[in-house]
């Protein structure tokens, strides 16, 4: 099984702004999150009420304006996309401190699904996610270091683009391994207002 981590070292709360459905399964969205790449756009649903620490630092990367810029430095085809850390130099950018888990909300590691990458240690997340694009169960909580991944959206549009980034030739680059051959990098990234 890989192990998702955050290469090296690296990888003003908002809840009460988020409007909260009753959960993945509810008509309205959350929130979502935009993101546009040079391979196409797809867009996450984000699920406050399961992960409120996760969705609102998620959040606030993507109104800092972090995004932009960063590629996904790690494709695996079988298994999941990671991004939202790295230049397209593979340059890590510097992150706010990391986050609690919130990985026992219920929600899966499954295709399409969006969860925090992280270290071996459980409380280090900070900006990088991956999209699952199978169902990777051995991935939830509490997988086999007792905590898992935590899910925190799901791709709500664009699983096309979502396959594009899977199907990427790597290689390995800059000391990483898995890395697209040709840049897959986010342009710009926003919240949708509803």
């Amino acid at each position: 099984m890989h192990r998702l981590f955050q290469r090296l070292p690296l990888f003003g709360l908002l809840c009460l702004g988020l409007g909260l459905s009753a959960g993945p399964d509810a008509e309205a969205a959350s929130t979502q999150a935009e993101f546009k790449t040079n391979l196409g756009t797809f867009v996450i649903e984000l699920y406050p009420e399961k992960a409120p620490r996760t969705v609102a630092n998620f959040v606030q990367y993507v109104n800092e304006g972090f995004y932009s810029g960063t590629v996904f430095h790690r494709v695996i085809a079988g298994f999941m996309i990671q991004g939202g850390g790295h230049l397209p130099n593979l340059d890590r950018k510097p992150t706010r401190p990391p986050i609690e888990i919130e990985s026992r909300n219920g929600l899966k590691n499954d295709a399409g699904w969006v969860a925090m990458a992280r270290t071996s240690a459980p409380n280090s997340a900070t900006s990088q996610f991956f999209i699952n694009v199978v169902n990777n169960d051995g991935l939830n909580h509490p997988g086999s270091d007792g905590y898992g991944y935590a899910v925190f959206g799901r791709v709500v549009s664009g699983m096309d683009v979502v396959e594009k980034i899977r199907q990427t030739p790597t290689r390995r680059s800059g000391g990483m391994s898995d890395v697209p051959a040709q840049a897959v990098v986010i342009e710009t990234a926003r919240m949708l207002s509803q």
